[in-house]
Protein backbone atom coordinates (compact mmCIF):
# COMPACT_ATOMS: atom_id res chain seq x y z
CA UNK A 1 0.00 0.00 0.00
CA UNK A 2 1.31 3.45 -0.95
CA UNK A 3 1.33 6.61 1.24
CA UNK A 4 -1.65 8.03 -1.44
CA UNK A 5 -3.61 5.14 -0.07
CA UNK A 6 -2.51 4.89 3.22
CA UNK A 7 -3.55 8.55 3.36
CA UNK A 8 -6.74 7.98 1.83
CA UNK A 9 -8.10 5.36 4.28
CA UNK A 10 -7.06 7.20 7.18
CA UNK A 11 -8.88 10.44 6.38
CA UNK A 12 -12.14 8.04 5.68
CA UNK A 13 -11.64 6.49 9.01
CA UNK A 14 -11.11 10.63 10.72
CA UNK A 15 -14.41 11.23 8.68
CA UNK A 16 -16.02 8.27 9.97
CA UNK A 17 -15.38 8.86 13.62
CA UNK A 18 -16.02 12.61 12.99
CA UNK A 19 -19.50 11.71 12.07
CA UNK A 20 -20.25 9.73 15.00
CA UNK A 21 -19.29 12.86 17.21
CA UNK A 22 -15.44 11.32 18.06
CA UNK A 23 -13.24 14.32 17.90
CA UNK A 24 -10.51 13.48 20.11
CA UNK A 25 -8.72 12.64 16.72
CA UNK A 26 -7.15 15.80 15.15
CA UNK A 27 -8.45 16.79 11.83
CA UNK A 28 -5.68 16.02 9.31
CA UNK A 29 -3.88 18.57 7.21
CA UNK A 30 -4.28 18.13 3.78
CA UNK A 31 -1.30 16.22 1.96
CA UNK A 32 -0.27 16.95 -1.42
CA UNK A 33 -0.02 13.68 -1.58
CA UNK A 34 -3.64 13.26 -2.11
CA UNK A 35 -4.74 12.94 -5.52
CA UNK A 36 -7.93 15.27 -6.48
CA UNK A 37 -9.92 11.62 -7.56
CA UNK A 38 -9.19 11.10 -4.33
CA UNK A 39 -11.17 13.27 -2.01
CA UNK A 40 -13.81 13.34 -4.13
CA UNK A 41 -14.22 9.54 -3.74
CA UNK A 42 -14.82 10.30 0.20
CA UNK A 43 -17.10 13.36 0.45
CA UNK A 44 -20.25 11.50 -0.34
CA UNK A 45 -19.53 8.55 2.01
CA UNK A 46 -18.97 10.58 4.60
CA UNK A 47 -22.49 11.93 5.27
CA UNK A 48 -24.08 8.66 4.33
CA UNK A 49 -23.15 6.86 7.09
CA UNK A 50 -23.90 9.22 9.78
CA UNK A 51 -27.82 8.83 8.54
CA UNK A 52 -28.50 5.94 10.14
CA UNK A 53 -27.38 6.62 13.49
CA UNK A 54 -31.14 8.15 15.59
CA UNK A 55 -31.14 4.40 15.30
CA UNK A 56 -28.49 4.00 17.31
CA UNK A 57 -28.96 3.56 21.35
CA UNK A 58 -27.28 6.81 23.47
CA UNK A 59 -26.62 7.64 26.93
CA UNK A 60 -28.63 10.53 27.52
CA UNK A 61 -31.93 8.71 28.56
CA UNK A 62 -33.15 12.51 28.43
CA UNK A 63 -34.09 12.23 24.94
CA UNK A 64 -35.63 8.78 24.65
CA UNK A 65 -36.93 7.58 21.02
CA UNK A 66 -40.40 8.65 20.57
CA UNK A 67 -42.97 5.70 21.15
CA UNK A 68 -45.26 4.78 18.54
CA UNK A 69 -48.51 4.49 19.71
CA UNK A 70 -50.37 1.42 17.55
CA UNK A 71 -53.62 2.54 16.14
CA UNK A 72 -57.05 1.33 18.52
CA UNK A 73 -58.52 -1.32 16.61
CA UNK A 74 -61.78 -0.55 15.45
CA UNK A 75 -64.08 -1.90 17.61
CA UNK A 76 -66.78 -4.67 16.82
CA UNK A 77 -69.65 -3.91 15.80
CA UNK A 78 -72.68 -5.08 17.96
CA UNK A 79 -76.15 -5.84 17.12
CA UNK A 80 -79.03 -5.23 19.26
CA UNK A 81 -82.72 -4.94 19.34
CA UNK A 82 -83.43 -1.32 17.50
CA UNK A 83 -84.81 1.13 19.90
CA UNK A 84 -87.00 1.98 16.97
CA UNK A 85 -89.04 -1.49 17.66
CA UNK A 86 -89.45 -1.10 21.22
CA UNK A 87 -92.41 0.72 20.81
CA UNK A 88 -95.45 -1.37 19.14
CA UNK A 89 -96.46 -0.39 15.95
CA UNK A 90 -99.66 1.10 15.77
CA UNK A 91 -102.94 -1.34 16.11
CA UNK A 92 -103.92 -3.18 13.18
CA UNK A 93 -107.72 -2.36 13.29
CA UNK A 94 -109.76 -5.46 13.42
CA UNK A 95 -105.86 -7.24 14.86
CA UNK A 96 -106.78 -10.93 16.09
CA UNK A 97 -104.75 -13.58 17.93
CA UNK A 98 -106.35 -16.09 14.76
CA UNK A 99 -105.01 -13.43 12.45
CA UNK A 100 -101.35 -13.17 14.59
CA UNK A 101 -101.13 -17.15 15.23
CA UNK A 102 -101.90 -17.69 10.82
CA UNK A 103 -99.10 -15.34 10.21
CA UNK A 104 -96.47 -16.71 12.84
CA UNK A 105 -97.49 -20.36 11.68
CA UNK A 106 -96.34 -19.19 8.18
CA UNK A 107 -93.45 -16.83 9.06
CA UNK A 108 -89.99 -16.99 7.33
CA UNK A 109 -88.95 -13.50 8.74
CA UNK A 110 -85.46 -15.84 10.09
CA UNK A 111 -83.70 -18.35 9.37
CA UNK A 112 -85.90 -20.02 12.41
CA UNK A 113 -88.51 -21.09 10.10
CA UNK A 114 -85.87 -23.42 8.18
CA UNK A 115 -85.75 -25.51 11.90
CA UNK A 116 -88.89 -25.79 13.11
CA UNK A 117 -91.67 -28.69 13.49
CA UNK A 118 -93.85 -26.51 14.93
CA UNK A 119 -94.28 -22.48 15.31
CA UNK A 120 -95.74 -21.50 18.51
CA UNK A 121 -97.72 -18.55 18.87
CA UNK A 122 -99.05 -18.80 22.04
CA UNK A 123 -102.48 -19.59 23.52
CA UNK A 124 -104.55 -18.94 26.46
CA UNK A 125 -107.51 -16.42 27.35
CA UNK A 126 -108.22 -14.01 24.49
CA UNK A 127 -108.64 -10.75 27.18
CA UNK A 128 -106.23 -11.81 30.20
CA UNK A 129 -105.70 -9.72 33.23
CA UNK A 130 -102.04 -11.94 32.93
CA UNK A 131 -100.08 -12.35 29.81
CA UNK A 132 -96.80 -14.67 30.65
CA UNK A 133 -93.74 -13.98 28.13
CA UNK A 134 -91.17 -16.81 28.11
CA UNK A 135 -88.26 -16.32 25.34
CA UNK A 136 -88.38 -19.45 22.75
CA UNK A 137 -90.02 -22.38 22.37
CA UNK A 138 -88.16 -25.99 23.79
CA UNK A 139 -88.20 -29.60 22.02
CA UNK A 140 -91.37 -30.23 23.58
CA UNK A 141 -93.00 -27.07 22.70
CA UNK A 142 -91.97 -27.71 18.94
CA UNK A 143 -93.22 -30.97 18.62
CA UNK A 144 -96.34 -29.74 19.83
CA UNK A 145 -96.80 -26.25 18.59
CA UNK A 146 -97.55 -24.86 21.90
CA UNK A 147 -96.14 -22.72 24.85
CA UNK A 148 -94.51 -24.48 28.18
CA UNK A 149 -95.45 -28.16 27.41
CA UNK A 150 -92.29 -29.53 28.75
CA UNK A 151 -90.51 -29.43 32.35
CA UNK A 152 -90.87 -25.55 32.50
CA UNK A 153 -94.23 -25.84 31.55
CA UNK A 154 -95.38 -28.22 33.96
CA UNK A 155 -93.73 -26.01 36.74
CA UNK A 156 -95.15 -22.68 34.95
CA UNK A 157 -98.52 -24.33 35.48
CA UNK A 158 -98.17 -24.84 39.15
CA UNK A 159 -96.97 -21.39 39.98
CA UNK A 160 -100.51 -20.31 37.60
CA UNK A 161 -102.07 -22.67 40.22
CA UNK A 162 -100.60 -21.33 43.36
CA UNK A 163 -101.02 -17.91 42.31
CA UNK A 164 -104.93 -19.27 42.57
CA UNK A 165 -105.23 -18.95 38.69
CA UNK A 166 -105.97 -21.59 35.89
CA UNK A 167 -103.98 -21.85 32.68
CA UNK A 168 -106.92 -20.88 30.87
CA UNK A 169 -107.11 -17.60 32.17
CA UNK A 170 -103.77 -16.51 31.57
CA UNK A 171 -102.21 -15.78 28.19
CA UNK A 172 -98.58 -17.34 27.73
CA UNK A 173 -96.40 -15.87 24.54
CA UNK A 174 -92.99 -16.19 23.69
CA UNK A 175 -90.75 -13.68 22.09
CA UNK A 176 -89.46 -15.65 19.45
CA UNK A 177 -92.13 -18.04 17.89
CA UNK A 178 -90.15 -20.83 17.01
CA UNK A 179 -87.50 -23.05 18.75
CA UNK A 180 -83.60 -21.79 18.54
CA UNK A 181 -81.39 -24.85 17.91
CA UNK A 182 -80.22 -26.60 20.25
CA UNK A 183 -82.38 -24.44 22.90
CA UNK A 184 -80.09 -21.35 22.52
CA UNK A 185 -80.78 -18.05 23.38
CA UNK A 186 -82.61 -16.13 20.46
CA UNK A 187 -80.29 -14.13 18.21
CA UNK A 188 -80.78 -10.27 18.38
CA UNK A 189 -81.99 -10.76 14.52
CA UNK A 190 -84.43 -13.50 15.15
CA UNK A 191 -86.22 -11.00 18.36
CA UNK A 192 -86.35 -8.21 15.97
CA UNK A 193 -88.16 -10.31 13.12
CA UNK A 194 -90.54 -11.93 15.69
CA UNK A 195 -91.01 -8.68 17.80
CA UNK A 196 -93.94 -7.45 16.05
CA UNK A 197 -96.16 -10.26 16.45
CA UNK A 198 -95.65 -10.04 20.39
CA UNK A 199 -96.07 -6.18 20.06
CA UNK A 200 -99.85 -7.52 18.08
CA UNK A 201 -100.30 -9.87 21.03
CA UNK A 202 -100.23 -7.79 24.07
CA UNK A 203 -102.40 -4.90 21.97
CA UNK A 204 -105.16 -7.50 21.19
CA UNK A 205 -105.22 -9.35 24.77
CA UNK A 206 -104.51 -5.56 26.90
CA UNK A 207 -103.70 -7.48 29.79
CA UNK A 208 -103.54 -5.62 33.23
CA UNK A 209 -99.90 -6.90 33.98
CA UNK A 210 -97.12 -8.62 32.08
CA UNK A 211 -94.77 -11.34 34.32
CA UNK A 212 -91.61 -11.06 32.06
CA UNK A 213 -89.99 -15.05 32.73
CA UNK A 214 -86.01 -14.27 32.40
CA UNK A 215 -83.84 -12.05 30.77
CA UNK A 216 -84.61 -12.31 27.06
CA UNK A 217 -88.43 -11.43 27.44
CA UNK A 218 -87.46 -8.66 29.76
CA UNK A 219 -84.68 -6.59 27.29
CA UNK A 220 -86.72 -7.62 24.39
CA UNK A 221 -89.25 -5.12 25.72
CA UNK A 222 -87.22 -2.18 27.41
CA UNK A 223 -83.93 -2.43 25.41
CA UNK A 224 -80.43 -4.58 25.71
CA UNK A 225 -78.96 -1.90 28.27
CA UNK A 226 -81.94 -3.31 30.41
CA UNK A 227 -80.32 -4.30 33.89
CA UNK A 228 -80.72 -7.96 34.24
CA UNK A 229 -83.39 -10.08 35.78
CA UNK A 230 -81.63 -10.54 39.04
CA UNK A 231 -81.22 -6.92 39.85
CA UNK A 232 -85.05 -5.83 38.79
CA UNK A 233 -87.24 -9.00 39.30
CA UNK A 234 -90.55 -7.94 41.60
CA UNK A 235 -89.72 -4.76 40.65
CA UNK A 236 -93.17 -2.99 38.86
CA UNK A 237 -91.88 -1.78 35.80
CA UNK A 238 -94.24 -0.19 32.83
CA UNK A 239 -94.45 -1.43 29.22
CA UNK A 240 -96.33 1.89 27.29
CA UNK A 241 -98.87 1.77 30.14
CA UNK A 242 -99.08 -1.52 30.74
CA UNK A 243 -97.78 -2.97 34.00
CA UNK A 244 -94.74 -5.63 33.65
CA UNK A 245 -93.23 -7.52 36.87
CA UNK A 246 -90.28 -9.44 35.63
CA UNK A 247 -89.33 -12.89 37.88
CA UNK A 248 -86.83 -15.79 36.76
CA UNK A 249 -87.84 -18.31 33.78
CA UNK A 250 -89.13 -21.62 35.00
CA UNK A 251 -85.83 -23.64 33.71
CA UNK A 252 -84.09 -21.27 36.08
CA UNK A 253 -85.93 -22.54 39.13
CA UNK A 254 -85.59 -26.45 37.62
CA UNK A 255 -81.88 -26.03 38.10
CA UNK A 256 -81.84 -23.54 41.40
CA UNK A 257 -84.17 -24.52 43.55
CA UNK A 258 -83.43 -21.74 46.10
CA UNK A 259 -84.67 -19.05 43.65
CA UNK A 260 -87.96 -20.77 43.76
CA UNK A 261 -88.68 -18.51 47.47
CA UNK A 262 -87.85 -15.41 45.51
CA UNK A 263 -89.76 -15.86 42.52
CA UNK A 264 -93.03 -16.98 44.90
CA UNK A 265 -92.29 -13.31 46.03
CA UNK A 266 -92.39 -11.61 42.71
CA UNK A 267 -96.10 -13.64 42.05
CA UNK A 268 -97.53 -12.05 44.79
CA UNK A 269 -96.42 -8.82 43.75
CA UNK A 270 -98.52 -9.66 40.64
CA UNK A 271 -100.85 -10.23 42.67
CA UNK A 272 -101.37 -7.09 44.36
CA UNK A 273 -101.36 -5.59 40.98
CA UNK A 274 -104.27 -7.66 40.07
CA UNK A 275 -106.23 -7.19 43.06
CA UNK A 276 -106.26 -10.37 44.03
CA UNK A 277 -105.12 -12.20 47.60
CA UNK A 278 -103.37 -15.66 46.93
CA UNK A 279 -105.43 -18.64 47.74
CA UNK A 280 -105.27 -20.27 51.39
CA UNK A 281 -103.10 -23.09 51.75
CA UNK A 282 -104.48 -26.18 53.04
CA UNK A 283 -102.85 -27.27 56.33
Amino acid sequence: MDVSDLVHNLRELIELDRGFGVEFVPRARESAAVSPAAAPSALPRSPARPQTMPAAPTSDSRSPAPRVTPPAPAPKPTVSPSPILLAPAPAISGDSLAAIAAEATACTRCTLCSTRTHAVPGEGHPTPQLLFIGEGPGAEEDAQGRPFVGPAGQLLDRMIGAMGLTRAEVFIANVVKCRPPGNRNPEPDEILACLPYLHRQIQVTKPTVICTLGNVPLRALFGADQPGITKVRGQRLSWHGTTVIPTFHPSYLLRNESAKKPCWEDLLVVLRELGREPPVRQK
